[in-house]
């Protein structure tokens, strides 16, 4: 078993992440990113990206590669292909994270930047076209469907509130749901039926996903549940909205949390864990976008610092105070 010491575990290399390391670096910290993967999250199942200020459009590959190089610059160490499997805290203090291949971690504080993965439908072409008309994001991807007719699949408040949010741009959209009813919020369902750009697909599921010569979607496959029968939409873009379930799961001991299992912290991204941030998607708030988690990372790695530091100076149960204002 290979042993490690820190400062501060970020875990998780998607925007926040590499957000919180790239800070950490400035703030000349002993820190580490743990990814299981390569850098950049959600971004690399992105196609493009409109919404994040300073680039009017950009590949979510080509903005993840621009995080990593600016994180790096500040001297991040990114290791990637490692997968933490357990995160707790010691009698002694000391957090201690593990990972798969049987390294251990040790630090004074923790940021877990896990992020969250969209339930998905499971059938074919869904991963084929994932970015290339597929997305589980209507506010990212929403603008890219203008005068197009699109599908959603869901029932509940995501999918009702995101097929109402994408008749701003698309000239049709169609709900899928495999029930007669829904289970979003009344408020929710009667916006919804008064949308007359809104047709409902009741008792009905996709069983495939289907793409045109440029590789982007062009139809579904659907089939009735209750009579098995077949059919198919013509729509360039399904939006699936199943669920979304945060990667807390690797916290060992109770971590306060809403009802939906996201991570509830202070204004410092503490969660009630003393010495543990969080930040991005997993982290529960209003909306979870790119700009909102490299925001949260910001001031959770300014937050550890503080933290530290309060440490250092023997405090037992550190209090971090704000600056007033802002460095640059």
């Amino acid at each position: 078993m290979a042993l490690f010491e820190h400062e501060v575990v970020i875990i998780g290399a998607g925007p926040a992440g590499m957000c919180a390391a790239m800070y950490a670096g400035r703030s000349m910290l002993n820190a580490v990113v743990l990814e299981r993967g390569f850098p950049g999250g959600e971004l690399l199942n992105t196609e493009m990206v409109e919404d994040y200020p300073g680039f009017e459009r950009i590949l979510g590959a080509e903005l993840a590669q621009k995080f990593h190089d600016h994180a790096v610059k500040f001297g991040a160490n990114i290791r990637t292909g490692v997968t933490v499997t357990t995160l707790r805290k010691r009698d002694d203090g000391l957090f201690e994270t593990s990972t798969d291949g049987g390294e251990v971690y040790l630090s004074p504080t923790a940021i877990i930047t896990a992020g969250g993965t969209p339930v998905k439908l499971g059938v074919p072409g869904e991963l084929e076209y994932a970015g290339k008309g597929v997305s589980y994001c209507a506010i990212c991807d929403g603008a890219f469907f203008k005068q197009q007719t699109i599908a959603v699949v869901g029932g509940g408040d995501a999918a009702v509130e995101e097929a109402d949010f994408l008749t701003r741009y698309a000239e049709k959209v169609y709900l899928i749901h495999r029930r007669n009813e829904l289970r979003a919020s009344k408020l929710l369902q009667k916006r919804l039926f008064e949308n007359p750009k809104i047709e409902m697909i009741w008792d009905s599921v996709v069983e495939r996903v289907e793409g045109d010569e440029q590789g982007l979607v062009k139809s579904l496959q659907l089939r009735n549940v209750i009579t098995g029968a077949p059919s198919q939409l013509a729509a360039t873009g399904l939006f699936v909205f199943i669920g979304f379930r945060p990667n807390t799961g690797i916290i060992e001991g109770h971590v306060g949390h809403d009802e939906m299992g996201y991570l509830v912290t202070d204004e410092n991204m503490q969660t009630s864990i003393p010495g543990l941030f969080a930040a991005g998607d997993l982290r529960a708030q209003l909306t979870r976008q790119v700009t909102t988690a490299v925001g949260d990372a910001t001031t959770a790695a300014i937050a550890v610092e503080k933290y530290l530091k309060a440490l250092k100076d023997g405090e037992r149960e550190p209090v971090i105070q704000g600056t007033g204002g802002y460095t640059a």
